[in-house]
């Protein structure tokens, strides 16, 4: 179904050249346009859902209200914190992170509200109930996978309703005393929340949306979309490449043995992970975005120096090469490296952030969908056999 227009997705359309537009703007657009925290670089995830859901760039007052709220409701049941805290440390954090955002159910107003007989033009207003309350909490989800997994158990900061979102979820993790990793957060959540409705995590949250789930449950299956190497887990599987590559070349990052190791690759029958797009024809600007990032902050870092020299040889590479229709990079190819840099080196947690990310793109769209009446997602299927038979009719 590649490339086949079959939805409706107002907070995104992905550009083959121009790459990804908000409601419109680009990215270098909202990160002028959209209100900053005080002293910040870098747009508010907050304030790209406001954009996001109305169409409109909220002020900064507006903004920090939705900051309130998303920290006045970041508490999350005792159950869901139970469940989380028993999950075994060998079981994916994607896993567990879907695991706890189905646990809130409980919490669905929507659910509630259709169980009591709510007239369908009412609908949205559930549905955007349940989706402040699930970003609110996804925070606090995220952080007790990380620390449960990979540190102590404990939470070294609790949610600061003075903080905005990204602040409070670098807290979260461990990481609130680094301004720079701060900034970052913020940079991630905007940049990979949306990327129109066609992909794997936006399309089946609608998809799953579309049969009168409650916003937990259709996030949830988008989060299992999100968790395969194939769309949110690439990230993870870039950076597991990237240090292959440091160790084979003797943290010798010349051009030519660069082009020897990436032609090995592909003659292995291997990909380059972290290139190519199905849509995208030109360099992602997600990739542009972090890479500006990492040129004002960590310009000297061996493994940003080492994805700088690909960007140069790869994409003539992947050309001469001759079976990529794009051969620039990805977001992938750079999200890891900047996760690394400041600390945050447990790769198998990345896609967590991805998913929260992309929880504040799906979810606007989720109540417009409500708000609009859509209809439940039911595509005709065949067998093969009737494809056959379709074919030989029109040849005939």
């Amino acid at each position: 179904m590649r490339g086949i227009k079959g939805l409706v997705w107002e907070g995104s359309v992905l550009d083959p050249i121009e790459g990804i537009r908000f409601r419109g703007r680009t990215i270098p657009d909202i990160q002028k346009e959209l209100p900053k925290a005080p002293g910040g670089e870098e747009p508010l995830p907050e304030a790209l859902f406001w954009l996001l859901l109305t169409g409109e760039v909220p002020t900064v007052a507006q903004t920090k209200a939705l900051s309130e709220e998303f920290a006045a409701r970041s508490a999350l049941p005792k159950h869901v914190e139970e469940l989380i805290d028993r999950c075994p440390s060998h079981l994916h954090p994607m896993a567990q992170f879907s695991i706890a955002v189905n646990a809130l159910e409980s919490e669905s107003q929507f659910a509630k509200a259709y169980a009591d007989g709510v007239n369908k033009s009412e609908y949205w207003k559930y549905t955007y109930e349940d989706s402040i309350e699930l970003l609110a909490k996804l925070p606090n989800i995220a952080a007790r996978i990380y620390r449960n997994v990979f540190h102590d158990g404990k939470l070294p900061a609790q949610v600061d309703s003075k903080l905005d979102y990204g602040a409070n979820l670098a807290s979260l993790l461990g990481f609130g005393d680094n301004h720079e990793f701060v900034e970052l957060m913020r940079l991630y959540l905007t940049i990979h929340s949306d990327h129109e409705g066609g992909n794997v995590s936006a399309h089946t949250t609608h998809l799953v949306g579309s049969a009168l789930s409650s916003p937990f449950l259709s996030l949830s299956a988008g989060l299992n979309g999100l968790a395969g190497p194939l769309h949110g887990r690439a990230n993870q599987e870039v950076l597991e490449w990237l240090f292959k590559m440091r160790e084979e070349l003797n943290n010798d990052f010349s051009k030519e043995n660069i082009e020897k190791y990436l032609w090995d690759t592909l003659n292995a029958g291997r990909v380059v992970p972290g290139y190519g797009h199905a849509v995208l024809r030109k360099t992602d600007p997600r990739y542009t975005a972090q890479r500006e990032f990492a040129l004002k902050h960590m310009p000297d870092y061996e493994l940003f120096k080492l994805v700088s020299n690909i960007y140069e040889v790869a994409p003539g590479v992947l050309t001469k090469h001759g079976k990529t229709k794009n051969p620039w990079p990805n977001v992938d190819s750079h999200s890891g490296v900047l996760l690394q840099y400041y600390g945050l080196t447990e790769q198998s947690f990345y896609t967590v952030l991805f998913g929260v990310s992309r929880a504040f793109g799906v979810l606007p769209q989720l109540i417009l969908d409500r708000g609009l009446g859509m209809s439940i997602e039911r595509p005709k299927s065949f067998s093969t056999e009737k494809y056959i038979e379709l074919v030989k009719n029109i040849k005939n």
